[in-house]
């Protein structure tokens, strides 16, 4: 038999036990202490969302929009991402649409598709309107159509032909808005076959704003200068494409975080869209965050109007990585011109086509940026090219600010001097790194003359820079060196900064996420990956 002393820890033991078996939901009750409560634990968290699909499975249908006609149901593709169902963009746009980004659905462009059609010269604001059983845009219209086209962030479009291009034409917008993370794509029909690689280039036109800012060089036919009634015709068009106006603040939209692939098809003789062409576009429009790859003429090319953009990259382009004419007047800030190896023209062309006693003169300013040219020498056009790495011609005004010129085995600035007021040049704060001729003289100036408007050793200007990039373009201990200038000083739509370059250190990644990749340049991590394909989010 148990004394009294041992019967006491026995019990206590048989007790300890109980509790310790009861259940979560259990309660134990000794009797004398009150109730015992065990608090549930937490809820586990949810578990992560599953990764993005390696291929796409093709949407059911394609969606509706407020267009009558609607989009058509073509199919379906397939390439290395997937399968996707084709929504066929109608060739005119007829009221304002959306274009929503859905899972297994890609937008295609058969030939033009037009956003809205052309109100005319000036904004008019009476007689008859736009309605949605207008057949065309062929016959003039006596009232503005306003009709929008918007692109949800991660939508992609692609040209099913080559003459396939997006035209947004006067008195009508476009609302392309990505994010960081679903950029808009524009690409070609073989970049979604997964036919490309990284000398693919031309598959399809491009994306082209029409505006009513002032234009110089009109076309035959279309007014005059000298009376303000000066328009022009899209390069290359078959049908009727113009720009042209007196309204400098026109609004043609917004662009950001869009990526333009594969662009510049042969519309007609010498005559090839670029990735992105505004026509006459004013300060109202907003461009920012925009990619060129691979265009095969021009990266951008600008005429008439006035352009204000920010973030800009071009990389691999076959003609020009950036080109303004007709009497443009641009603000551009933060930009990466990147050319392929044995590939493009100039970095940098501006001038006013060949009607240079007109104006208002060309003018670009332009503020940090970057451009490399790693070739030995620029393709020779028909017309004999460009020769340097930048040429300012007809009778343009350029200023450069915070700027890296390298391009080691080429020179790095030509100037034609022609008529009784040639092409001006001021540089602050911008390096070269060029061949031992450096600068190239043609028309009426010579190396030497354009030697003195750079002005090295003024300025914080300097010919003879070594560079030291921490990669293909971050700027690096060389870089950080120089002094910037203010670009405010010239320009209010600028940022103010202090260095040179479009990036200034590893922690300033603008370009990064929202670009694609390619042998050309590696823009960091990307979340759409290789130019060469599609992403999958």
């Amino acid at each position: 038999m148990l004394n009294p002393k041992m019967r006491g820890i026995v019990y206590a033991t048989a007790a300890a036990a109980l509790v310790t078996g009861c259940g979560a939901d259990d309660i134990a009750s000794p009797g004398t202490g009150g109730n015992i409560t065990i608090n549930n634990p937490a809820a586990p968290p949810p578990p992560p969302p599953p990764p993005p699909p390696t291929t796409v499975v093709a949407a059911g249908a394609c969606p509706s929009i407020a267009d009558p006609q609607g989009l058509t149901n073509a199919g379906t593709i397939s390439g290395p991402t997937g399968t996707y169902r084709i929504c066929q963009l109608p060739n005119l746009i007829r009221v304002s649409s959306s274009l929503p980004k859905l899972a297994g659905v890609l937008y295609s462009m058969n030939g033009r598709v037009n956003v809205g059609c052309d109100g005319g010269f000036t904004a008019p604001t009476s007689g008859a309107p736009f309605t949605s059983t207008t057949i065309g845009c062929s016959t003039p219209l006596t009232a503005d159509t306003n009709v929008t086209l918007t692109i949800a962030p991660g939508v992609i479009l692609y040209g099913a032909t080559g003459q396939s291009w997006l035209a947004v034409n006067r008195g009508n917008k476009i609302s392309a808005v990505g994010s960081a993370s679903l950029p808009i794509i524009f690409t070609s029909q073989d970049n979604v076959a997964g036919f490309n690689n990284d000398t693919s280039q031309g598959q399809w036109g491009g994306v082209v704003l029409m505006g009513r800012g002032i234009t110089t060089d009109c076309g035959t036919g279309l007014g005059s200068v000298a009376s303000n009634t000066c328009e022009r015709d899209t390069e290359g068009s078959s049908d009727i494409a113009r720009f042209g106006g007196r309204d400098n603040t026109y609004n043609a939209g917004t662009m950001k975080y869009v990526q333009i692939r594969y662009s510049g098809f042969v519309l007609g003789s010498n005559k090839e869209l670029q990735s992105l062409t505004t026509e006459s576009t004013g300060t109202g429009t907003t461009l920012e965050y925009i990619q060129s790859h691979n265009s095969s003429d021009d990266g951008v090319e600008f005429f008439g109007g006035a352009i204000n953009m920010k973030y800009y990259v071009a990389t691999g382009a076959d003609d020009d990585s950036l080109d303004i004419d007709t009497g443009a007047q641009a603000n551009i800030q933060f930009a990466l011109l990147i050319q392929r190896a044995g590939k493009g023209d100039a970095l940098m062309e501006f001038d006013s086509n060949v009607a240079e006693a007109d104006t208002p003169r060309s003018t670009m300013r332009i503020a940090n940026f970057t451009a490399l040219q790693p070739q030995t020498s620029p393709d020779n056009e028909s017309s004999g090219g460009d020769l340097a790495a930048t040429l300012f011609r007809g009778n343009s005004d350029t200023t450069l600010i915070n700027g890296i010129i390298a391009t080691p085995n080429n020179e790095c600035v030509r100037m034609n001097g022609s008529g009784t007021s040639p092409a001006t040049l001021v540089a602050r704060s911008v390096v070269l790194q060029c061949n031992a001729t450096k600068y190239l003289g043609s028309g009426s100036y010579t190396a030497a003359q354009v030697a003195t408007s750079f002005g090295t050793g003024a300025n914080g200007n300097n010919d003879a820079f070594t560079t030291s990039f921490s990669s293909l373009f971050i700027n690096g201990t060389n870089e950080t060196a120089v002094v910037g200038t203010n670009p405010t000083t010239f320009n209010s739509y600028f940022t103010a900064t202090n260095y040179i370059g479009a990036v200034k250190d590893a922690s300033d990644t603008w370009y990064a996420g929202w670009t694609c990749n390619s042998a050309t340049a590696t823009l960091g991590t990307s979340l759409t990956g290789l130019c060469t394909s599609l992403p999958t989010y």
